[in-house]
């Protein structure tokens, strides 16, 4: 797998390096005659492959106290959106993949993954709680369009009064406006939009393939005008790069029709802080040193802290002061005073399945 950097405009991550837990790793190096600067020159980035990932199940139970949910449901492993800061790119080392550019083009989708949840809701000992889509990898990103794993997802949750919740950076979204609204009448859905930056430039390396700022304004504007509820979720905030948007992004949304808003500070686990500072260095040389210099501030001199409670958040004066700007942002905006959010699980009532006997209703 190859360790240098290069820059492709469609794709995040600079380099491909081997997953930490490969036996073997291999690394370029400069033989003598120039050859890797003209593989640089001709390599072009790589297509997306996709695989079949057949699951025995699909709900998968939080166990960490600081996420605010109890199940959550990832259609897809990795994310061809390309995004160089997600904190999912380590996972994909499990599957002996690069948290790189692997992570971008080595993607995963459950085929029958409404089937196996329909099969999960029907399990006497299922209790009814929210579903999140999106809570790792993104549910509508472009093979979506093609594959409509996360459609019949919702067709499930439909049929069945499973509340769901929401988040992506697609407005691929949109394409399923007819279940979301018939799931918010009923009180069984929230969306988060996912929003980093309203800089076309930062958002063109950062996110490459994720669809643009203005586009995501829009789909607030949409879903919340079809009376589906929408907030904004800031994340991450970049220190000393994006952070000096949030009450811009707040605003925007806001006026767009987000009715909550949330954040998460940038997280660099595992090889993801390598794949950070490789692309702070190309693309912002002269702020990179600074911008990882505030986020060890924040994670008491390290590039990461993964401890419950302050993980999403860091510590420090800098961590106080994103929180408290993000406070009176919302509070300016009357962000997070709505109730619509609270889904409703008391609507949950599996239909009869196919076999089922039904009373004949005749008198005898």
């Amino acid at each position: 797998m190859s360790h240098r950097p290069t820059n492709h405009t469609t794709r995040g991550a600079l380099s491909n390096p081997g997953s930490r837990f490969a036996a073997t790793h291999a690394v370029d190096f400069d033989d003598g005659w120039g050859t890797l600067d003209v593989d640089a020159l001709e390599e072009r980035a790589p297509a997306t492959r996709l695989h079949s990932d057949p699951a025995r199940r699909v709900l998968m139970r939080n166990e960490t106290p600081d996420i605010g949910f109890d199940y959550s449901i990832n259609p897809y492993k990795g994310c061809s959106h390309g995004c160089v800061y997600c904190f999912a790119r380590p996972t994909h080392e499990y599957l002996d993949h690069s948290p790189g550019l692997d992570f971008e083009t080595e993607i995963y989708y459950k085929p029958d993954a409404a089937a196996t949840l329909e099969a999960e809701l029907r399990d006497p000992h299922y209790v009814c709680r929210p579903i999140t889509l999106g809570a790792n990898t993104d549910p509508y990103q472009p093979d979506e369009r093609e594959l409509g794993i996360t459609r019949s997802l919702l067709s499930v949750a439909e049929r069945f009064g499973q509340p769901v919740s929401i988040v992506t950076k697609s407005g691929l979204i949109m394409r399923d406006l007819d279940y979301l609204q018939s799931l918010a009448k009923r009180g069984l859905v929230s969306v988060y939009i996912s929003l980093t930056s309203l800089d076309p430039e930062i958002k063109r390396s950062l996110e490459p393939r994720a669809a643009a700022p203005t586009r995501r304004l829009g789909v607030i504007r949409s879903l919340a005008t079809a009376g589906v509820p929408t907030g904004v979720l800031i994340a991450p905030v970049i220190p000393a790069l994006t952070d000096y948007e949030i009450e811009t992004l707040i605003e925007r949304a806001a006026t767009a029709g987000a009715s909550r808003a949330g954040y998460v500070m940038l997280r660099l686990p595992h090889g993801v802080k390598d794949l950070f500072r490789e692309w702070l260095a190309e693309v912002f040389p002269d702020r990179a040193e600074h911008v990882m210099s505030v986020i060890n501030q924040l994670h008491g001199g390290r590039d990461y802290d993964s401890s419950w409670g302050t993980r999403m958040t860091g510590t420090g004066e800098f961590a106080r002061l994103v929180a408290n700007r993000f406070r009176l942002a919302c509070r300016r905006n009357h962000c997070n005073t709505s109730e619509a959010f609270d889904l409703n699980t008391s609507a949950f009532a599996p239909p009869p399945a196919t076999g089922d006997q039904y009373e004949l209703g005749l008198d005898f």
